[in-house]
């Protein structure tokens, strides 16, 4: 699925360990998610798992210890929605900051599908479901894989 505008990007993902790490909340957003993620990684040959942890929080932990226990890229699917506390903007924030550290910190890719909401909906329409506009869980996966292809040529 693609939007206008976007990229169209096919990766040759042998020889890739990739793991898809992804959040528990919103079941059915991140069910979608986590489709669009598995599709792009069959389709590349790359070896993949899914692995989940309890909430978007804790992420940025679980990824990080795949890239340092041999992983070439991994893909973070969470799902956030705004309520009437500022414990939407605490765990956008730790998530967002903390897979980029992740990233900076191994050099290996993070695959971003982490949607920060205002409603449910926003959700569904980006999710990959039918009737969604968009698929973030399949522009995650082809970013980490994209990304880990280029490193691998920069790198030899």
């Amino acid at each position: 699925m693609s939007i206008e505008g976007s990229p169209t990007i096919a990766v040759d993902g042998t020889d890739l360990r990739v793991v898809v790490v992804a959040g528990r909340w919103h079941d059915e957003i991140t069910a979608g998610l986590i489709a669009g993620a598995v599709r792009v990684l069959e389709a590349s040959g790359a070896d993949f798992s899914v692995v989940r942890v309890p909430g978007s929080f804790e992420l940025p932990v679980v990824c990080k210890v795949a890239l340092e226990n041999g992983a070439d890229a991994v893909v973070a699917l969470g799902v956030i929605i705004r309520g009437g506390t500022p414990h939407f903007e605490f765990v956008s924030n730790a998530a967002t900051d903390g897979l980029t550290r992740v990233a900076l910190d191994t050099g290996k890719p993070v695959g971003f599908g982490v949607l920060t909401l205002e409603d449910e909906q926003q959700g569904l329409d980006r999710a990959g479901l039918p009737g969604s506009k968009e698929d973030k869980g399949e522009e995650a996966a082809t970013a980490a894989l994209a990304t880990a292809v280029l490193l691998r040529e920069l790198r030899s």
